[in-house]
């Protein structure tokens, strides 16, 4: 506590922080456990950039932190030499966002670097889309994802649209590292503006984005038929989603839109749901009342920034029935791979890409289109590393790619999560099986039953604050000592250690595993089932993720029942 209470007054004293955050530091003065949280760590500028609570400190999001992190940043890029391309800003709804872009894009001038700044908020698939469409070195997006409203966060890709991988992110991080918050170069906007080094970007982009969204579609004629038959609801949940979710299904045809009218507009305290994150069924509320009303056919939701899609359908009872984020990719997967091939627009050597902790039906659906399948660790940034590996090697093309955490890219223009052209696929899927005499739900139970009864679940244990943080450690810790033999009555055929690199066999062999280093342990069970357990990267929990496969969806049920209660035990 003396090393915090040190920074904390470090902070309240040095002139280099402006008055207003040095009040707001004095108002918690005698507030120890305020003061810690604020003040035991430094908020890290991680491998997926800073996520964090706003605020004055050291452990919080501010104008010092985001300027910390871009000053480091900026560093980076004038040792490569790339400052000429310059770097695209982006933000989402969240409070503070556009501020904070404009401290990153004032930083970047300061130090000779040209941004691409939007004028307003905007998604992270369109990020990642102008990143590569004006051929910037680097991007940024000022987005907590799906975090709740105290939250914002600050995300980092490079020239090919992609979060950054090693080893960019940790020479990156090195540059941050090493920076003091007095070494933060700044200007006026003013100069900026004059000097030809903050531009602001804005509707050309955006017709470029949507234009190369509605390229992809394979059926646009059916639209054109049967668009006016498709109810849809859609929520941007006060987020980045609404207008260009908006714009592509209307400039495709689809007429009965109804969006949510008291989560239309962007809203930084999400004042109409607790957790604005399309994968919890509490945020689909207002959005499922609204479909009731209309008779809708599909109702969808986007995170704040929008790269995430959660989905319900009716089912043959008229039921609205939640699809998970495996449930949800696997049917887009379904239906573009089936489209393409009818079409005659599969090549010889296209690939799937999945993590290892999504739904194993992706293995199935990629063998019977003849898909090369390859598996990446949690996180979209790996898949777009993946795109990147097979354009410069020339080897694979790129089919498609999701994970669990609800999100999928059906193209390679963008190279992150992309819930706008996820919307637009999804309602494209339901008009063609409407012209089919089916519904969503008809075509998920074929899947199920062409591929086989894959189910996945994922439980979560929140511990915030130091003191959750070494709860966290220890857990895994504590795991990584003691594999099990079985986990009730599945067998443990191998663990994966991805952070000792290792693969064990119950036979006792051993290998190493083929993907980076990151602190996971994988369990590999009989009767197609595995279960993974690892730290959040961008919130202050652990998670546990499980995957089975049954005859029937009851017995599939009662197979994920029964290894979720065996994981919770093994954590106890």
């Amino acid at each position: 506590m003396e090393e915090t209470l040190k920074r904390y007054e470090e902070w309240l004293n040095d002139p280099c922080f402006d008055e207003e955050t040095r009040r707001e530091l004095e108002e918690i003065k005698g507030n120890e456990k305020e003061i810690e949280d604020r003040f035991y760590k430094e908020l890290e500028f991680g491998t997926a950039g800073l996520r964090g609570v706003i605020g004055a400190g050291l452990n919080r999001m501010n104008k010092y932190t985001v300027g910390r992190a871009t000053q480091g940043l900026a560093s980076f890029i004038l040792k490569e030499g790339t400052a000429d391309k310059g770097v695209a800003i982006s933000y989402d709804s969240r409070h503070m966002s556009k501020e904070f872009s404009r401290e990153a894009a004032l930083c970047l001038n300061a130090n000779g670097i040209k941004t691409y700044v939007f004028e307003s908020l905007r998604p992270v698939p369109e990020l990642s889309f102008t990143v590569r469409e004006l051929g910037c070195t680097a991007g940024i997006m000022i987005t907590a994802s799906h975090n709740p409203p105290e939250y914002n966060g600050y995300k980092v890709y490079w020239d090919d649209g992609a979060q950054i991988i090693p080893p960019k992110d940790k020479q990156i991080i090195d540059e941050v590292n090493s920076t003091q918050f007095s070494q933060i170069k700044t200007m006026s906007i003013e100069e900026a503006v004059a000097n030809g080094l903050y531009i602001e970007i804005g509707k050309e982009i955006d017709d470029k984005f949507i234009n190369t969204l509605k390229s992809l579609v394979l059926n646009p004629e059916i639209i054109k038929t049967v668009g006016n038959d498709i109810k849809i609801v859609y929520t941007p949940l006060h987020g980045a989603g609404n207008v260009p979710v908006q714009r592509v299904l209307k400039e495709l045809g689809f007429t009965n839109v109804y969006v949510v009218p008291e989560q239309e507009k962007p809203d930084g305290d999400f004042p109409t749901v607790s957790y604005p994150n399309p994968e919890d069924k509490n945020a689909f509320k207002l959005a499922l009342e609204l479909a009731k009303k209309v008779d809708a056919d599909v109702v969808l939701a986007t995170d704040p920034d929008a790269d995430r899609l959660g989905v319900f359908s009716k089912d043959d009872n008229g039921e609205y029935i939640p699809y998970t984020g495996n449930m949800s990719a696997l049917l887009i997967a379904e239906y573009e791979l089936s489209q393409r091939k009818e079409k005659g627009m599969l090549p010889e050597n296209g690939a799937f890409i999945t993590t290892i902790v999504s739904s194993d039906m992706a293995k199935a659906i990629a063998k019977a289109y003849g898909l090369k399948v390859f598996e990446t660790l949690t996180g979209f940034k790996w898949i777009g590393e993946k795109i990147r590996q097979f354009e410069e090697q020339n080897t694979y093309n790129y089919q498609f790619g999701f994970e669990e955490s609800y999100g999928c890219l059906i193209s390679p223009h963008a190279r992150d999560k992309d819930g706008i052209s996820a919307v637009m696929v999804l309602c494209e899927a339901a008009a063609y099986y409407k012209s089919k005499g089916m519904t969503l739900w008809n075509q998920m139970m074929n899947i199920y039953k062409k591929y086989g009864f894959y189910k996945e679940g994922q439980i979560s244990i929140v511990l915030k604050g130091a003191d959750g943080a070494e709860q966290i450690k220890a857990k895994m810790e504590k795991m990584r000592a003691n594999a099990p033999k079985n986990l009730a009555s599945f067998d443990v055929l191998e663990v994966r250690d991805y952070q000792k690199h290792t693969i064990v066999k119950n036979n006792g062999e051993q290998f190493e595993t083929d993907l980076p280093t990151s602190n996971v342990l994988y369990y590999e069970l009989n009767n197609n089932s595995w279960c993974c357990v690892r730290p959040s990267g961008t919130e202050p929990k652990i998670k546990f993720y499980m995957g089975v496969k049954g005859e029937s969806e009851a017995e599939a049920e009662a197979k994920l029942q029964e290894l979720t209660e065996a994981m919770k035990n093994f954590v106890e």
